[in-house]
């Protein structure tokens, strides 16, 4: 009896295809018990998770969405090796249930590794409005393993799951074996008796020696075996008449294709006609209104952003303008020192509540990304976009990871590591900074809103839109310069369009604004502290003055920035520490001026031209990435790269700021 009230402990890995459903199983699975780190040796984020199930301990390891094992990406690689080294109890694979013949591709090549599968049939609610029905109990059958049925965003399915996991054996599967025709079975039994791997099933390895495995053919060339792996690869080819990778795999898929054809049964004749989303994406990703859509799309997500969020702003920003006046009063009523008073009003309130006024317009945007993110929507616009992104040597791919610039340049950087070629990560890496990330944000609604407030939205649209131009423009240059070559085409999946849950879109929305509230916590309330101490010094100079550090330190800069129409000190300043983190930028401003936004707009409409506000906003677009964006993309590539991404923003923005406001004088002087 004692065996059964002691905690099991089981290790289980998470696979599935990108857009499966597998974070929401995650989720599902884990709560709140959940740790973010880096797999072993690579800057990939690694996400583990825990939950108690009838008295056993499971630990949840997320592995990256993939398609297959074939290691071709930096994805497959860490799964692939996680699967082989570490040996968990089960492997619970999702796949997407309405499209159950691709996503067994990896099911089997898991099988085929003797993985102990448990196979999550995910998003069963779509498959059921399509009138099929699966034979859960035949498809269990065939593959010997568990089958569970689930809908992951409703929490549907998800204790049969725990339940499987619990009687999960710890001991590896039998390893499915696929028919691959006699004269390749053949040949697969030759290379079975003459290498082992211990650890890896006989069989596993001699097909992926015939496939050409790069890893695998490293991991047996001590054996000699190389030569007689050349020489069945040439029998075979010969006798095929085409290449033997594609031949084994048209085999998984003429068993696939089987085994869908004997587990489903179409209640009607849906599956005939055009579904939904097949008949929307007659138009959105149509050739010709593709483009036009999506920037249409755009344009609409940034007029309701600015719309509905303008008087949230104002709310906040009297609230802060209202605090900052009492707490003032407050500290001059008992006698405190004026210091004090000035730090927590001008430097601390004024700094941090400026960038805070823009809260909602950041949680609105983000809000909309995380809507069409769930629809499905950006997964086709970066299908869209393939066309254009080939022209201007980008593979398709890149423009994933240049929409996730939007919210964040950091996660853009590192979604590059989906992209199989070294050269097309880099590339896109080196161009990532140039998408207008939300922490510019504060900084257009600010200045957009002082000088175009009948058009606010447009402007800023046509910041966004200039840093996906520059973006194309510059890796078209560095590709010509650094990385010739053809560029791959772009295969991937498009999800079915679904409705999405005001859950999940919350969740997604407060994911990423709790990240900009975390920054005003910490860095740009240390930020504003810095400014405000180097503002006050030396003692006795006045507050903010030219004559002040900072004042001083601003003052080198403000000729270089002169002719883009802003040679003042504080911009140089507001420049200068906006390299920590973008909303530094309005946090510097308010606390030099010692105002809230409301007062800090009144200053800039004195300081700045229109001309000369959206040169500033063009220079914040491009120069020099974030310190924590410099940091990742060290990580990500290495010193040589790191310079050339700093340098060539640095030169960009400043080129670009003083061209629009030279050629925008020229213009008002003819005119």
């Amino acid at each position: 009896m004692k065996d059964n009230v002691e905690a099991k402990s089981v290790k289980i890995a998470l696979a599935g295809n990108p857009n499966s459903g597998k974070t929401t199983v995650f989720n599902n699975l884990t709560g709140g018990r959940q740790h973010v780190g880096n797999w072993p040796g690579v800057t990939v984020e690694k996400k583990e998770g825990t939950y108690t199930h009838n008295s056993h301990e499971v630990t949840v390891v997320d592995l990256p969405g993939i398609y297959s094992l074939t290691a071709y990406s930096l994805d497959e690689r860490i799964a692939r090796d996680f699967l082989i080294r570490e040996k968990p109890d089960a492997v619970v694979v999702v796949i997407d249930a309405s499209n159950l013949e691709r996503n067994h591709y990896l099911v089997t090549q898991l099988l085929e590794l003797g993985a102990k599968v448990i196979l999550d049939l995910n998003m069963m609610d779509m498959v059921r409005s399509r009138g099929v029905e699966i034979d859960t109990g035949k498809l269990s059958a065939v593959l010997d393993i568990p089958v569970i049925e689930t809908v992951a965003f409703r929490g549907e399915g998800m204790e049969e799951l725990k339940e499987a996991i619990a009687k999960a054996k710890a001991e590896r599967g039998d390893s499915l074996k696929i028919d691959y025709d006699h004269d390749i079975e053949g040949e697969i039994e030759k290379l079975q008796n003459a290498v082992a791997l211990p650890g890896y099933p006989s069989r596993w390895v001699a097909v992926k020696l015939l496939e050409g495995d790069a890893e695998v053919l490293k991991m047996v060339e001590d054996t000699g075996i190389a030569p007689l792996v050349l020489e069945a690869q040439t029998r075979l080819e010969r006798h095929l008449g085409y290449d033997l990778e594609t031949a084994l795999v048209e085999r998984r898929y003429a068993f696939l294709s089987g085994l869908v054809r004997e587990s489903t049964k179409k209640r009607l004749d849906l599956m005939e006609r055009l579904d939904l989303s097949d008949r929307i994406d007659r138009v959105l990703v149509n050739r010709f209104l593709g483009i036009p859509i999506f920037l249409a799309m755009m344009w609409l997500v940034f007029q309701l952003v600015f719309t509905l969020g303008a008087p949230l702003a104002e709310g906040i920003d009297l609230l802060m303008g209202w605090l900052g006046e009492g707490v003032s009063s407050g500290i001059g009523a008992v006698g405190g020192p004026r210091w004090l008073s000035s730090l927590l009003s001008d430097g601390i309130i004024g700094g941090v509540g400026s960038v805070l006024v823009f809260l909602p317009n950041i949680m609105l945007l983000f809000l909309a990304i995380a809507i069409l993110e769930a629809s499905g929507y950006m997964a086709r616009a970066a299908f869209v976009m393939d066309r254009l992104m080939h022209a201007l040597g980008l593979h398709g791919k890149s423009f994933i990871p240049m929409l996730l610039g939007f919210g964040c340049n950091i996660p853009g950087i590192m979604a590059t590591r989906t992209l199989e070629s070294e050269k097309d990560r880099i590339l896109t890496i080196l161009v990532n900074p140039l998408m207008s990330c939300s922490a510019r944000l504060p900084i257009y609604v600010l200045f957009a809103g002082a000088f175009f407030p009948r058009n606010q939205g447009l402007v800023i649209f046509s910041l966004y839109l200039m840093g996906i131009i520059l973006a194309v423009v510059v890796a078209r240059i560095f590709k010509g310069i650094f990385f010739k070559g053809e560029v791959a085409p772009l295969i991937m999946e498009l999800p079915p369009y679904r409705l999405p849950t005001i859950k999940g879109v919350l969740v997604h929305m407060w994911e990423r604004s709790s990240l900009f509230l975390r920054k005003a916590g910490t860095i740009i309330f240390l930020g504003v502290v810095l400014i405000w101490f180097l503002a006050s010094l030396p003692f006795g100079v006045e507050y903010a003055s030219q004559e002040s550090v900072i004042g001083r330190l601003g003052s080198v800069f403000a000729p270089l920035l002169k002719p883009a129409g802003f040679g003042f000190w504080q911009a140089g300043v507001a420049l200068s520490f906006g390299i920590l983190a973008k909303e530094v930028v309005v946090g510097t401003l308010g606390t030099l001026y010692g105002v809230e936004e409301a007062g800090l707009t009144g200053v800039i409409q004195a300081q700045f031209t229109a001309l000369s506000a959206y040169a500033f906003m063009v220079m914040a677009l491009v120069y020099i990435p974030c310190i924590a964006a410099i940091a990742t993309i060290k990580r990500e590539t290495n010193w040589k790269w790191t310079a050339l991404a700093v340098g060539y923003s640095l030169v960009l923005g400043w080129g670009l700021a003083v061209l629009i406001y030279q050629i925008g004088a020229f213009i008002i002087t003819l005119t």
